[in-house]
C-alpha cells in the first residue's frame, strides 16, 4: 500500500532525480531547496520512497510545481495523479471566494498529456510564451 508524508531526505530525492535521468544537485543545494518547499510530497511504499513532488510559491497568487517524479517501477499506478491531486488541493485550501492563483510548472519531454489533465496548457498558445529556463554555475 502507498502511503505519503511531507518530508524528503535529500539523498532519497536525488536518488529518485536519477532514476528517471535527471542530474544529481549537490547535497547542500538540495537540502536548501527541499527545506524551503512551499508543500512536499513524497510516496512510500513500506520504507521505499517511490515518488516526490513538491511546490514552491511566493505564499501569493504564484506557486510552481517541480520534481514530480515517480519511481519507474511504480508508474502508471496512480502514485504521480494522487501526488498532482494533493498539491492542487494544497494550493486551492489557502483561496478565497474570488481569489486566483496562477500555478506553473516545467513538464518533463513527452509528459505534458498527464499534466493537461490537471487542466495545464502548453506554452506557447495565444496567451503565453514559451517557457524557458536556464542551468547556471559557479564561476569560482
Amino acid at each position: 500500500m502507498i502511503t505519503y508524508e511531507n518530508e524528503l531526505h535529500p539523498e532519497t530525492y536525488n536518488e529518485l532525480r536519477e532514476l528517471v535521468g535527471w542530474c544529481r544537485i549537490a547535497e547542500r543545494r538540495a537540502e536548501i531547496g527541499l527545506n524551503h518547499s512551499y508543500y512536499l510530497i513524497a510516496a512510500k511504499d513500506g520504507e521505499k520512497t517511490v515518488g516526490m513532488a513538491r511546490v514552491i510559491s511566493d505564499g501569493g497568487y504564484v506557486a510552481y510545481i517541480a520534481d514530480v517524479v515517480v519511481h519507474p517501477d511504480y508508474q502508471r499506478q496512480g502514485i504521480g495523479r494522487e501526488m498532482l491531486l494533493r498539491l492542487m488541493r494544497f494550493l486551492k485550501q489557502d483561496l478565497r471566494a474570488g481569489e486566483r492563483m496562477m500555478v506553473c510548472l516545467g513538464a518533463a519531454a513527452g509528459k505534458e498529456p498527464f499534466y493537461k489533465l490537471f487542466g495545464f496548457e502548453e506554452r506557447p498558445n495565444a496567451h503565453s510564451g514559451a517557457g524557458m529556463s536556464q542551468w547556471i554555475e559557479s564561476d569560482m
